[in-house]
């Protein structure tokens, strides 16, 4: 079981939905990843991702996938790269990742509710 939180605990997670740009091989990392480019809209802009998703996606397959991010954590510094969003997704039966998203487009920016 989860601790409980309050609702407005919740409403400070600022979850936004965004594409994916760009999609570069992190190999400096220590678990396979790829380095995202990920446009969040005009308000926030294109922010830095790393994220182990490399079982189930290709580079070729992420781009133009709308994602969903956390995108007011502090930047983290992940070896040589500094990932300014959390990629929100959730692992499978052998722990690889399986990425959280959208089932109908939405403009890039919009906030989780």
């Amino acid at each position: 079981m989860s601790e409980e939180i309050t609702y407005a605990d919740f409403e400070r997670v600022d979850v936004r939905v965004g594409t994916i740009i760009e999609v570069k091989p992190f190999p400096e990392a220590r678990k396979p990843a790829y380095k995202l480019m990920i446009d969040f809209g005009p308000e926030i802009g294109v922010k830095k991702s790393s994220a182990q998703i490399t079982v189930h996606y290709t580079p070729e397959e992420l781009v133009g996938r709308q994602v969903l991010g956390v995108v007011n954590f502090p930047p983290r510094q992940i070896g040589p790269f500094r990932s300014e969003v959390l990629t929100l997704g959730f692992e499978d039966e052998t722990g690889a990742i399986v990425l959280a998203g959208v089932g109908q487009p939405v403009p890039d920016g919009r906030k989780l509710m």
